[in-house]
């Protein structure tokens, strides 16, 4: 699999990050095979979230074999200093480890949410703390929405992070205000040589309302094969991105590892997916 740098960082991380998300409410018979299929397949990046339901306690069992051959990253989504400082040592018991190599402030999509995390005695403290004592080898941001390019570019000028996670895909670089907004994201980024991740790649559109829902995710994402590498293929030709999570269900893995391995270029992956007369922004409507 492709390796990329991840920023100043200078991890060198495989394209795709294995998004734990998918681990949040399955057993552990079910998360194994899943986390073998993403090691086997190359993955060197696992990220994983204390908000991500039984996800951290899924890792877990798999750190004495795997934690020295991967860049473990996980996520507080608490705003106070305190709340933050519990969750984190929590996250690092659950996950049967002494220390992560990224911690990010989780779901940091607006200026209110941004506000509350970097204020005096906010969580961004916990996590300075964190690195200060070993327990994380950087801290980054992540964030959902449709402000979450300009609000993440924002923390940048406050706080040094060291990863930006932020959504980019064909649909929402079509809207010329997201755009915009991603592309000064992305000069702030090289300036500062810091790592960027994006979300939300294989994203089709909200769940139509009433609709059976045949995946985990909180979006419906495409599942078939020449759609998936079509969604891969246009993100991962922006060379300014370091790598993408994986989908937030264990039965996408196979098809976006087979996605890495056969690209097709840009022009035809956005042809293939601006005809889907459904494909839409998942953030239209956000869950609570």
């Amino acid at each position: 699999m492709e390796q990329r740098r991840l920023g100043r960082l200078e991890h060198r991380s495989s394209v795709l990050v294995y998004g734990a998300a998918a681990l949040a409410d399955v057993s552990q018979e079910v998360a194994d095979p899943s986390i073998r299929e993403a090691v086997h397949g190359g993955i060197n990046h696992v990220d994983v979230a204390a908000d991500y339901g039984d996800a951290e306690l899924r890792l877990g069992p798999w750190m004495s074999e795997i934690r020295d051959r991967i860049f473990l990253a996980t996520k507080t989504g608490r705003r106070e200093r305190e709340p933050a400082w519990v969750e984190i040592n929590s996250s690092l018991e659950r996950l049967r480890t002494d220390h992560v190599d990224l911690l990010q402030l989780h779901a940091i999509g607006d200026l209110g949410e941004l506000d509350q995390a970097t204020r005096p005695g906010g969580a961004l403290e916990a996590a300075n703390r964190a690195l200060e004592e070993g327990l994380a080898g950087a801290v980054g941001i992540t964030g959902h929405g449709h402000d979450a390019p300009a609000t993440h570019l924002e923390a940048l000028r406050r706080y040094p992070f060291a990863t930006v996670l932020t959504p980019l895909n064909p649909v929402l670089w079509r809207n010329g205000s997201y755009r915009a907004d991603y592309e000064a994201l992305v000069e702030e980024i090289r300036r500062q040589d810091v790592g960027l991740m994006t979300i939300k790649t294989v994203s089709r559109r909200n769940w139509p309302d009433g609709a059976p829902h045949s995946h985990t995710t909180w979006y419906e994402p495409y599942d078939t094969q020449d759609r998936i590498t079509a969604a891969m293929s246009w993100v991962l030709a922006h060379d300014e991105v370091t790598a993408i999570p994986t989908a937030g269900d264990v039965t996408l893995l196979g098809m976006m590892l087979e996605a890495e391995q056969h690209r097709i270029p840009a022009a035809e992956a956005e042809r293939r997916l601006l005809g889907d007369a459904e494909y839409s922004s998942p953030f239209l409507a956000m869950p609570s």
